[in-house]
């Protein structure tokens, strides 16, 4: 496997560990990585994904990956960086496609993008047309497949309503995560000015104990782990192990920010963020807290 398919499989393989996938969602998965590593011509099967409605958003995010590695000089000492940036940008467009799309019918997709579903050239030149009568069991065999049909699309309307509560969860656990962001931001300035309040930091502790065992238990790792240094750290604060400098609360606050982002969604450049908050976590991770 050449180097750019290397770099953007396991981009989606990073992507999608911070991602709640059931066993379909999984398989897509797998079935987009064979399809990327059995590309012929991987930038020609990204421009024709572009134009299919489940994949264009994904296939706009490879497109940017795919030139950011063909196009230019790359700058190898900041490339873990990219890397880090590139997989937290696709989480979003991952999960939109995995819920347009199941291993059916993204076997499908992939076969209009290989162009398997052409129309074979036959020359008719020499042919005559002899139209024969329509078979009676053969029309009512296309009957029989379009009632199927039918039945087919009614169950997937019904069933799509299990869908609206699997949204109805993303949007619970996103009220959960970002509810007390806020409120701890401004802790952090207090902090920042040496003014701590024990019982504060204990309950805000608390919170985010429990926020980051749920973003762990759904497959949220990297928001976990974000919510996992931010504790220690509060911790660490409070016992005086550590003491809330100018450098610890930056690295503290780019976990907020790193969490409100991945959460959000939102397509904006956080591997700096990401790099303080990994720093702190480096920092706190031989300090044992003292009770």
């Amino acid at each position: 496997m050449d180097l750019v398919k290397q770099y953007i499989v396991q981009c989606i393989i990073q992507s999608s560990n911070n991602l709640r996938l059931n066993t379909e969602k999984i398989e897509v998965v797998s079935l987009l990585r064979e399809s990327i590593i059995n590309s012929e011509n991987l930038e020609d099967d990204i421009s024709r994904m572009k134009k299919i409605t489940e994949l264009s958003k994904l296939a706009i995010r490879l497109n940017e990956i795919y030139n950011f590695l063909t196009q230019g000089k790359i700058d190898f000492t900041k490339l873990t960086d990219k890397f880090k940036e590139h997989s937290t940008l696709l989480i979003k467009d991952i999960s939109s496609m995995l819920d347009m799309v199941n291993p059916a019918t993204y076997k499908q997709l992939v076969d209009r993008i290989q162009n398997k579903q052409e129309q074979i050239n036959i020359d008719l030149s020499k042919r005559t047309v002899t139209v024969e009568p329509a078979n009676p069991e053969e029309t009512k065999t296309k009957r029989l497949l379009a009632q199927e049909e039918n039945e087919r699309l009614k169950e997937k309307i019904i069933f799509d309503e299990d869908k609206d509560e699997e949204d109805m969860f993303f949007q619970n656990y996103e009220a959960t995560i970002l509810k007390h962001i806020k409120p701890i931001d401004e802790l952090l300035k207090r902090l920042s000015n040496n003014e701590i309040d024990t019982d504060e930091i204990i309950r805000f502790a608390k919170i985010f104990k429990n926020n980051a065992e749920l973003s762990s238990k759904i497959g949220f790792d990297l928001i976990a782990t974000m919510h996992k240094i931010f504790i220690k750290s509060l911790l660490l604060i409070r016992s005086r192990e550590l003491m809330p400098g100018k450098e610890v609360i930056s690295g503290m606050r780019a976990c907020l920010i790193v969490i409100v982002a991945v959460v959000r969604g939102k397509e904006v450049e956080i591997t700096n963020y990401l790099n303080r908050a990994e720093e702190l976590g480096k920092k706190i991770q031989m300090i044992k807290i003292r009770e």
